[in-house]
């Protein structure tokens, strides 16, 4: 486990110490873990290019094929 020192302002402690009372954390040091796990997904996750946004449009607007029955389907796979 990684260990380090930390300078907060006086805002920034305040808001650990509401997070660690609200959320029943035993010390500033859970709560930073609990804001860091809270909010790594919104700020980790990589925004999509553009050109991937076109071509996520174009297959939603494509239609697929409807069957009927599995051994339509099964017909249809092994004659492709």
């Amino acid at each position: 486990m990684a260990q380090a020192m930390v300078k907060l302002g006086e805002h920034e402690d305040r808001v650990l110490t509401v997070v660690k009372g609200k959320y029943g954390l035993k010390n500033k040091s859970d709560a930073v873990n609990f804001v860091i796990d809270k909010f790594e997904g919104t700020f980790l996750e990589p925004e999509l290019r553009p050109e991937y946004l076109e071509k996520l449009d174009k297959i939603k607007k494509q239609k697929g094929t409807t069957y009927t029955s599995i051994d339509e389907l099964k017909c249809q796979i092994e004659h492709a």
